[in-house]
């Protein structure tokens, strides 16, 4: 979703209630290096913070927006799995037997089985390659994301602490970061197993670990290199790389999944009903 269909399509059902202005969506970003004509230098050097490490903090969305029309070559990443191919129809060599039945299930329910289409978290990585976009904020121990799909937040603590040893299984796990260099590297565990790892509904266990790494190469361009190891559903770690584009002059905007009402009518199979793996 490019910047301009998601204001167009807020503002088209929102613009009986509210302003433009209301929204900030279009406030200056405080901080942002300028060109001459006042326009956000993206391409600038990459912000710091206080204590030296690169500042992380901004709006941000994942490239490769979904294409209205057929997708161009080389495809945006919106259309990839997690696999790096296009729409898949055959079934990853990477995957586990068992897996492997439970993400076909996935891929034909045809949007019945998604997460999304019944108003449940994404989970990660899916949430960072969804063209929504999530602010990230910086802070002495902490690393917050606020993800604008279904108002959702995540909390990465650098504070030096562990991952709990008996945690309670969630959508988005238990997230802890180091910096190695200018690279921040986050280690998640402490998944249940109800979330999809992309949109075609690549599958995972309880036991998935995910490791990312987000790397801020300007003021407006970052990148996270992402690893998923997770034994019980794939035969060896899967890894690849997300690119990101900063949003100035912009802001979140709130955003639920209510009184849903769609999946009923998707073309899923009556057996497909009930929402696992």
């Amino acid at each position: 979703m490019t910047e301009m269909m998601r204001r167009s399509a807020f503002f088209f059902f929102l613009a009986a209630v509210t302003t433009v202005s209301a929204q900030w969506l279009g406030h200056p970003t405080a901080g942002i290096p300028r060109t001459a004509d006042a326009k956000a230098d993206l391409a600038a050097p990459a912000p710091r913070a206080a204590d030296g490490k690169p500042d992380l903090s901004g709006l941000w969305m994942p490239e490769g927006d979904p294409s209205l029309g057929d997708p161009p070559d080389p495809p945006p990443r919106y259309f990839l799995d997690v696999f790096g191919r296009l729409t898949p129809k055959t079934i990853p060599a990477e995957l586990q037997p068992s897996a492997a039945q439970i993400y076909v299930r996935n891929r034909d329910s045809v949007g019945k089985l998604n997460p999304a289409s019944n108003c449940l978290p994404r989970g990660v990585p899916w949430a960072d390659t969804t063209p929504f976009p999530y602010k990230i904020l910086q802070i002495p121990g902490l690393v917050v994301i606020l993800y604008e799909e279904n108002t959702t937040f995540r909390q990465i603590f650098t504070d030096g602490r562990p991952h709990p040893s008996d945690p309670q299984p969630t959508w988005l796990g238990y997230s802890t970061g180091k910096w190695d260099a200018n690279t921040l590297v986050v280690d998640t565990t402490g998944f249940n197993d109800r979330s999809w790892l992309d949109t075609f509904g690549a599958p995972h266990s309880d036991k998935l670990h995910l490791i990312e790494r987000f790397r801020r190469r300007d003021v407006g361009h970052m990148e996270i290199e992402i690893s998923i190891d997770d034994p019980k559903t794939y035969i060896k770690p899967v890894v690849f790389t997300q690119n990101l584009r900063l949003l100035p002059d912009t802001e979140l905007l709130e955003n639920f999944c209510e009184n849903e009402k769609d999946v009923k009518h998707m073309v899923g199979s009556a057996a497909d009903r009930e929402i696992t793996r």
